[in-house]
C-alpha cells in the first residue's frame, strides 16, 4: 500500500480556545484533560510532520483508520504504552515518557497574612 500524503485541515487552536472558553465550565473540563489534549496534539503534530494520513498510519500499524482516530482523540479512550510505541514508530518517531515533579501548590495564608512555611 502506497503511503498517502497528509493534507492538514486548517485549525486555529487559539481561536478555538477563545471561543470555547466563553462556555460555562470549559476551563475546568479543559484543565482536567490537559494531559490528554497535550498527547493528542503531539500525535497530530508528529503525523503532520511525517506527511501521513490516518489511513497510512493505520496501514503501517496493521490496524484501522478508526483505531487511529481514537488514538488521536482526547476523549474517553486512553491508549496503552504499546499502542503509543507502535504509533510513534509508524510516524517515524520514538516514544519518550517523562514524569515531571509537580510544583507545590500555593498554601493558604495564615490568619496573620503570612505564607505558611512549607518546610514545617
Amino acid at each position: 500500500m502506497a503511503d498517502l500524503k497528509y493534507q492538514s485541515v486548517r485549525h486555529d487552536h487559539k481561536e478555538f480556545l477563545a471561543k470555547a472558553s466563553q462556555r460555562r465550565s470549559f476551563s475546568e473540563e479543559y484543565e482536567a484533560r490537559e494531559v490528554e489534549y497535550a498527547l493528542a496534539n503531539e500525535m497530530l503534530a508528529a503525523r503532520s510532520r511525517a506527511g501521513l494520513t490516518q489511513e497510512a498510519v493505520a496501514g503501517r500499524m496493521g490496524t484501522t483508520k478508526s483505531a487511529i482516530s481514537r488514538l488521536e482523540s482526547a476523549g474517553k479512550h486512553a491508549p496503552s504504552v504499546a499502542s503509543l510505541k507502535k504509533y510513534a514508530a509508524a510516524v517515524g518517531c520514538t516514544l519518550k515518557i517523562e514524569l515531571v515533579p509537580a510544583l507545590p501548590k500555593q498554601r493558604k495564608a495564615s490568619k496573620s497574612g503570612s505564607q505558611m512555611d512549607p518546610a514545617r
